[in-house]
């Protein structure tokens, strides 16, 4: 059996090292366009374990992250990457937030998440004594990781357990082959029984390259982040997150404590004018012209014109930015504040304007395309990965029936 990975994100790279675990005879390719895999969403994140207490009971999200976050961190163990279970405290400023921190804190029970815990005030401050909320929620399970080392010790284990990894190869087209997949890139011609795609921020182009209509886009935001100067880091001690508005898609500003020292605060959500553009005036003409040509865009900018608005705002003004943080830390000032990264997330949007919710897949016989896979892919990675990876052994088990059917 024959597997193509489209992809050298830690998704695809959990998912190869799921067919290989699964079937240790399987000839498994992965195939990445950069010198290194990783390179981009898999790296340009905060580094969180993700839990799962924002992710809707019964959603592939909810699934894969509760699951995910608990074999990540056995991962990190039997590899020795550092990884850290911090907790976090999702805090609540007004009234409004306490009904919507209620609603989440049931949430995360239904999603089976252990150790939940409802704080009041005063409770708050004994945690956590430089923020400020009328209530908060724990998640003791949360934590923060080293992506980056959890990358470079699944693809050593990948090559230990007999795969390949081609790196400076790019996926220009996958035609079919009679029954099987032919994986056209620049660096030649791989035939493969069964391919996977996740390709992340080009996660829609490659599953067109295969013959898949585009119903639903990557439209990429740019998340930037700031990191308080080493005197200021004493005013966060855990991973501090607002309650989510529910108007808007994204979490919103917080604090993250990083695994190898510091903090971070962010990220803000503008529209990136390409789809590797972690800085503001990074631009690529096709990625911006296939953004800003797609009617659902547009959609999603009239619905969300005040709050698109005033991220763009936050933006380009650093005591806006502050501002929004002193919300949950008021002692934050823009002094404390210095220039910090920023990553991409590769978020599918429908033609209406509607965001894709959860993991989304689309499957024909002998191929997979993740379509979209934004946080908390990189927690969940390898709770998706198996998925995939039983997916594609399934297909395989209906192809050889229809083999040997065929031939009697």
């Amino acid at each position: 059996m024959n597997v193509v990975i489209v992809g050298g994100g830690i998704v695809g790279l959990a998912t190869a090292l799921a067919v290989k675990e699964r079937q240790p005879g399987a000839r498994v390719i992965l195939l990445e366009k950069e010198p290194d895999c990783g390179r981009h969403q898999s790296t340009h994140n905060s580094g969180v374990l993700h839990a799962g207490l924002y992710y809707r009971p019964g959603s592939l999200k909810a699934k894969f992250a509760v699951e995910g976050i608990r074999r990540m961190t056995r991962f990190c163990e039997q590899h020795a990457i550092a990884h850290q279970i911090c907790g976090k405290l999702v805090v609540a400023t007004t009234p409004h937030e306490v009904v919507r921190l209620k609603a989440l804190l049931e949430r995360g029970t239904a999603n089976g998440l252990r150790g939940l815990e409802w704080l009041a005030s005063d409770a708050l401050k004994e945690i956590e004594p430089h923020a400020t909320g009328l209530a908060a929620v724990r998640v003791p399970e949360e934590g923060i990781v080293d992506y980056a080392a959890v990358c470079a010790a699944m693809a050593r284990e990948l090559s230990n357990l007999g795969g390949t990894v081609r790196t400076h190869t790019r996926v220009t087209r996958i035609l079919r082959d009679g029954n099987a997949w032919m994986v056209l890139s620049t660096a030649g011609e791989f035939r493969a029984h069964h391919v996977i795609t996740c390709a992340g921020l080009h996660s829609d182009r490659v599953a067109t390259s295969s013959g898949e209509d585009r119903e639903i886009r990557i439209v990429p935001f740019r998340g930037e982040y700031y990191k308080l100067r080493k005197s200021a880091e004493y005013l966060v001690k855990h991973l501090i997150y607002p309650v989510p508005d529910p108007t808007f898609p994204f979490l919103g500003v917080h604090f993250t404590r990083l695994i190898h020292g510091g903090v971070e605060a962010g990220p803000n959500a503008v529209l990136a004018f390409s789809r590797e553009g972690y800085t503001k005036w990074r631009i690529n003409a096709a990625d911006l012209a296939d953004s800003l040509g797609y009617k659902g865009l547009w959609g999603f900018m009239r619905k969300h014109r005040n709050m698109a608005w005033q991220e763009l705002r936050r933006s380009f003004s650093k005591k806006l930015f502050c501002r929004s943080l002193q919300k949950l830390v008021p002692a934050i000032q823009e002094s404390d504040l210095e220039e910090g990264g920023a990553g991409v997330r590769a978020q599918a949007m429908r033609s209406d304007g509607s965001l894709v919710d959860d993991f989304h897949l689309i499957e024909q016989p002998g191929i997979i395309h993740l379509l979209n896979a934004p946080s908390p892919a990189a927690t969940a990675s390898l709770a998706i990965g198996s998925h995939l990876a039983d997916r594609a052994l399934a297909n395989e088990s209906a192809r050889l029936a229809a083999c040997t059917i065929s031939k009697t």
